[in-house]
């Protein structure tokens, strides 16, 4: 009967399974036979209900996004159509979820008239995290059958829930054990023999009647922190609210007029941009898909540090056994206890149990033997940020470890390609980024240096899976691609400040575009001290460029930032959020004066694009020279390593959403003014000349 969905008969009940892999999702072509198969149910004497579900382990994960920008075809129904019609249907249909049924999956069981659910399946409205709202009824029918505070929580929060919880809610009628299709078809006999007309769930008020508008004030800010800078989650509100006010009908057109706006808007083109970037970064092209990837059971980090203690925990999150390495049982014990003090700060806020904080730091043992770690499968070097002691230790741990183990770095801007000539495996030698605090943080910049076998970076692509992490392939240049852009960016907003801006401008402007803290309050976070020792390597690497004087005199002051409750800004002893200082101030305008800069006004949109658009310049360089394999690949690096806003995509798409030709006037602007910092990328010029975009461009 049809392509995507599959027609059975058992007895008087028909059984149509939607089959449209790899996910099952609503289609063009499902919407279509829906529209079909339905109606002629229903006029067939000999069909008595309708049971749907899916084929293999989903119902449907939603629906197809890759649609969302096609026009309609004349002969598919509108899907609000189809879901009006099943409704209003006079036999019974039954939603058999089998598997996950989120978004329109979640709609389509809810335009059913009774929903069954198996263990193990899971049903969610996720399309906040796509910068949209459910525009299939879902605003208006899921508070019918969940009542509305679980409705905020499912469709504004975006997260599933357990098909447990599904029944508790009411969202679903019946957990089935066994049979789930046995089940489904037997129900929906006993209600076609009932003689009762079905329950459609656009008619169930009870949950949505007599609400206190308290409700929705309450929730708005409840959310207002996490929601900052994004339309669908108060569009999600208020279109729930409306379930509470208005008809069904009225509701629906309003929930799909707010859909509409909202798809078609830059920040949901964004989300969807990045929903599907995430999924590409683990395409290697020359690394097949069938290569063996070393199955790792056991690791081993050099280094009980902050970072060494926190990619420690990584291991044992995933249930690796991990050792870690250092000089001295003193340091040993030094940092197991920052590892214990970071889970049990967990079990206090309610995140992990206590019977799970032991069972992890079972898995962490200690060493200051290499000998200890002779077996591990992989050994992850996480030391101090220098190239002799790097080298030393590699060379120790070659003769040490077992040939088959991978050896790995942690440095965030020294050259792999020389620490693995210190051994005799180059190529099992890679670079395994981890970002700062490494327990938390998910990106993971995996740097594959000339030598690298195909075996090996297969390998830590698969284990940044395995540990939860987003894994990203990049090349070998100092910085690789996070921090090489950031050390550009960084430097436009201190020259900024050199020549008219103050920091907490900078901050602010940065901040309002949407990230979480702007470049001078995090310099404080992560230590002014730590910065200038990379600056002052880099003032080596590039002596000719112009390079700012007033971070390493606030270094000089002994203004390291919050370790020392005074950096850019004033801190409150302890204190995490400081507070513009007026020294600070005085000091900046001296120092411009000295310097000879006639201190001018900026805007905030001038330092936004001075900014980002220096970021996509120095992205495009990375692009030429082969150190990504993608734009949307900086971009994914970018959101996870730094915070970019996701509903601005990254500075690649970002970029292309401005347009290169007026990226390509923006950095020629700033190249006049700042140097070879920002010398216009030939890639950025040949794109402009030609009217395309990053997006665009394969290497």
């Amino acid at each position: 009967m049809s392509d995507v969905i599959e027609f059975e008969q058992q007895g008087a009940i028909a059984v149509l399974t939607i089959n449209n892999p790899p996910a099952n999702a609503l289609s063009f072509a499902v919407c279509k036979a829906l529209g079909e198969l339905v109606p002629r149910c229903m006029e067939d004497d000999a069909i008595s209900g309708i049971v749907l579900t899916g084929a293999g382990r989903m119902f449907m994960a939603g629906a197809d996004i890759r649609e969302f920008n096609l026009q309609r075809p004349d002969d598919v129904p509108d899907f609000h159509e189809v879901l009006g019609a099943m409704e209003a249907a006079p036999k019974p249909i039954v939603a058999a979820i089998n598997g996950i049924a989120f978004g329109g999956g979640l709609e389509l069981t809810m335009g059913c008239h009774y929903r069954l659910i198996a263990p193990g399946a899971s049903v969610g409205q996720p399309e906040i995290k796509l910068g949209f709202i459910p525009g299939a009824g879902g605003t208006q029918r899921l508070p019918r059958l969940a009542g509305v505070e679980a409705a905020l929580d499912m469709i504004v929060g975006g997260d599933p829930i357990s098909a447990e919880r599904a029944v508790e809610l009411g969202i679903a009628d019946e957990l089935v054990e066994g049979d789930l299709i046995a089940r489904a078809c037997e129900f929906a006999a006993e209600r076609a023999a009932s003689g009762e007309a079905p329950a459609a769930t656009g008619k169930r008020d009870a949950k949505i009647t007599g609400i206190d508008a308290s409700v929705f004030a309450d929730y708005r800010e409840k959310i207002a922190g996490r929601s900052r800078g994004l339309d669908a989650p108060e569009a999600a509100i208020k279109c729930i609210e409306a379930a509470t006010t208005m008809a069904l009908e009225d509701g629906l057109a309003l929930e799909r007029d707010t859909f509409v706006i909202l798809r078609d808007s830059d920040s949901a083109k964004a989300m969807r941009y990045m929903f599907f970037a995430e999924r590409e970064v683990a395409k290697i092209p020359d690394i097949p898909r069938d290569i063996e990837a070393q199955d790792i059971k056991s690791a081993a980090i050099i280094g009980s540090g902050t970072m060494g203690g926190g990619i420690a925990m990584n291991f044992a999150n995933a249930g690796i056994p991990v050792t870690v390495v250092d000089i001295s049982d003193d340091a040993l014990a030094a940092g197991m206890e920052k590892v214990r003090a970071n889970y049990a700060s967990a079990v206090g806020r309610g995140r992990m149990d206590q019977a799970a904080m032991d069972g992890r730091m079972a898995l962490i043992s200690g060493a200051t033997d290499y000998a200890q770690i002779k077996d591990a499968d992989i050994v992850i070097e996480a030391v101090f940020e220098d190239m002799g002691l790097k080298k030393k230790i590699f060379a120790e741990l070659d003769q040490t470890c077992k040939a088959s183990a991978i050896l790995a770095s942690n440095t965030s801007t020294l050259d792999i390609n020389e620490i693995g000539a210190a051994t005799e495996r180059p190529d099992k030698v890679c670079g395994t980024h981890f970002f700062s605090p490494a327990n938390v943080m998910k990106l993971l910049e995996n740097v594959r240096p000339d030598a690298a076998s195909k075996e090996t970076i297969a390998s830590v692509m698969k284990l940044s899976k395995t540990l939860g992490k987003v894994g990203v392939l990049v090349g070998v240049c100092n910085g690789f691609v996070g921090n090489r852009i950031l050390g550009v960016a960084a430097r436009i907003t201190d020259f900024m400040v050199e020549e008219g801006a103050m920091p907490w401008q900078v901050d602010a402007a940065v901040y309002d575009f949407g990230f979480a803290m702007g470049p001078f309050a995090v310099n404080d976070l992560a230590g002014i001290d730590v910065r200038y020792l990379t600056r002052n390597e880099q003032k080596k690497l590039w002596p000719d460029r112009r390079h700012p004087v007033l971070p390493e005199r606030v270094y000089e002051m002994g203004r390291y930032g919050q370790k020392t409750d005074a950096g850019w800004y004033d801190y409150e002893p302890g204190a995490r959020k400081g507070t513009p200082s007026p020294m600070i101030e005085d000091f900046i305008i001296k120092t411009s004066a000295e310097l000879g800069y006639e201190r001018r006004a900026f805007t905030d949109q001038e330092i936004v694009d001075g900014y980002v658009l220096s970021m996509a310049n120095a992205g495009a360089q990375i692009l030429e020279e082969g150190l990504a394999l993608r734009a949307s690949d900086i971009d994914v690096i970018w959101h996870y390593g730094y915070g970019f806003p996701r509903y601005r995509g990254g500075p690649m798409f970002y970029a292309d959403l401005v347009g290169l030709d007026k990226v390509l006037d923006a950095v020629n602007r700033l190249y006049d003014s700042y140097g070879d910092w920002v010398k216009p990328s030939e890639l950025l010029i040949s794109l402009a000349k030609d009217g395309k975009s990053f997006a665009d461009y394969t290497a």
